[in-house]
């Protein structure tokens, strides 16, 4: 534990002098703020933290930090073959809003084994919106999707626009990007997106993720 205080304050320094108020101020995203954000931008902070390799522990530990730059680094740090589904809940806890999700989704999730099974669980009725999100993010990545997938996305926004849920545009946005990669894919994955969006209803959600694919499905 002191090595990975001294190597967190080494890194967090690092951060520190790449801070930009700037853009903390202008940050926007869905889900709760960051205990502390020094607005360093994406690409620096992917930088600095790959310069630090992997280190499965050493990523879990940082994650429990209330640092913007330190909770983001643990998604490059972490190793994701070690990442198994009784990790899962660890992941999801800190989950703090719609960046996070992101940055997880691309540096994280979609590298692991056993991507499936956390799909299954993050998409399903009773997830919690940012995990949904999460999930449809990590799925537009990771090699092991499935056609099977484009009808549990089309369900995650018709429920979330059924229940008028505050995040139901931010799934839409995750679900077309899901579905846009799927149907790009080979025609197996591009004929069960189209069916899939055959079952959406008409409201703001659901009509946004239409419209992002009828162009792409059309092409």
């Amino acid at each position: 534990m002191t090595d990975f205080t001294s190597r967190m304050a080494s890194l967090l320094g690092a951060m520190r002098r790449e801070r930009n108020g700037a853009v903390a101020d202008a940050m926007r995203f869905y889900g709760r703020p960051y205990g502390l954000n020094y607005g360093v931008s994406l690409p620096t902070l992917r930088k600095l933290a790959r310069a630090e390799g992997h280190d499965h522990a050493y990523a879990r530990y940082l994650y429990l930090q209330e640092v913007r730059e330190l909770r983001l680094a643990a998604f490059h740090i972490a190793e994701p073959v070690c990442v198994t589904p009784e990790e899962f809940p660890f992941w999801a806890e800190g989950l703090l809003n719609s960046e996070m999700a992101e940055e997880g989704a691309f540096a994280l999730l979609s590298h692991i084994d056993c991507f499936a099974a956390l799909f299954d669980a993050w998409t399903s009725p009773e997830a919690d919106p940012l995990l949904r999100y999460a999930a449809l993010m990590g799925a537009c990545r990771t090699s092991r999707a499935s056609a099977e997938w484009a009808d549990r996305a089309v369900d995650v926004v018709s429920q979330a626009a059924a229940a008028e849920s505050p995040a139901a545009m931010l799934l839409a946005r995750g679900a077309a990007a899901m579905l846009s990669s799927l149907a790009a894919r080979d025609a197996a994955t591009h004929h069960a997106v189209v069916q899939a969006l055959e079952s959406l209803g008409t409201r703001p959600a659901e009509a946004y993720v239409r419209d992002e694919l009828a162009w792409q499905l059309e092409a």
